[in-house]
């Protein structure tokens, strides 16, 4: 096993001819696609990794100077692929993710067949012209209250970022991935992410795009899968999920995961 693939806990599942890379979002791990990677493991080669500063990677690993753009998590999967031998792969990104591969794919087109985003969004702040879905009034209130007291953020962060109540199975798994992550990691990354701003790089994304989005998502609206749609630079569709929350995978597997696989197997009609 390679540096790079130890690092972010590498597994690798199933031998189809077709590589599938599975990248999660912010507060999981690669546990969070547990209900749609059983699904592609007969006709496909799965590749599941965590993120650095997910809590299942190692603390002393995360840097966070190369973290405080989203370019050193790109940089991270280019060098994943390369360590692996991929030439080219079906890319599923969830949140942050999307973007991180739209960013590795404007670098090496090559290198990705098509990128599938999850509940994707190049910018969570509004702006002119603009809307993210947050005032930075917001973000500065959702990072007090990371540094203030994290773990009580995550009990109340967990059930809003899935639509459902505490009770439920996946924002206990969520609580439960959040709670894992190194306060100070996790408030960093999530500065990261949502003062980031890719809306620059879109039109550079030439590889064909399928980008998947909840019908109500407290962190990414509708609107911002149409930007998505109007600015990206190759082939786009957009479908809107008979779903609720961000981790949709997690929260409606019985509604999102055949979407998943029907936008996996088949491409964009030209």
């Amino acid at each position: 096993m390679g540096i790079v693939e130890e690092a972010h806990n590498v597994r690798i599942l199933g031998s189809g001819e077709q590589t599938i890379v599975l990248a999660h979002g912010f507060g999981t791990d690669q546990s969070v696609w547990k209900h749609l990677a059983p699904h592609l493991v007969d006709e496909f080669r799965v590749v599941l990794f965590d993120n650095m500063g997910a809590g299942t990677t190692n603390p002393d690993y995360f840097d966070f100077d190369r973290y405080a753009t989203l370019e050193g998590y790109a940089y991270d999967l280019l060098a994943l692929l390369e360590e692996l031998q991929i030439r080219t792969c079906i890319f599923v990104g969830h949140s942050v993710s999307a973007l991180v591969g739209a960013l590795a794919s404007v670098t090496r087109p090559d290198l990705f067949s098509k990128i599938i985003m999850v509940a994707a969004s190049p910018r969570y702040l509004n702006d002119v012209d603009y809307y993210g879905g947050f005032e930075q009034e917001d973000l500065d209130q959702l990072f007090e209250a990371m540094r203030s007291n994290y773990k009580a953020w995550t009990t109340g962060f967990a059930p809003l970022a899935l639509g459902s109540d505490m009770d439920s199975v996946a924002v206990q798994e969520f609580s439960r991935t959040l709670f894992n992550i190194r306060p100070d990691i996790a408030l960093s990354v999530a500065q990261t992410i949502f003062q980031s701003d890719l809306r620059e790089i879109l039109g550079m994304v030439t590889v064909p795009c399928h980008i998947l989005q909840s019908s109500k998502d407290l962190a990414v609206p509708v609107v911002v899968s149409e930007y998505l749609q109007r600015h990206l630079g190759g082939e786009s569709i957009v479908e809107i999920m008979a779903s609720e929350g961000h981790l949709p995978q997690l929260s409606s597997p019985g509604t999102v995961i055949p979407v998943l696989l029907r936008h996996i197997r088949q491409n964009i009609a030209v």
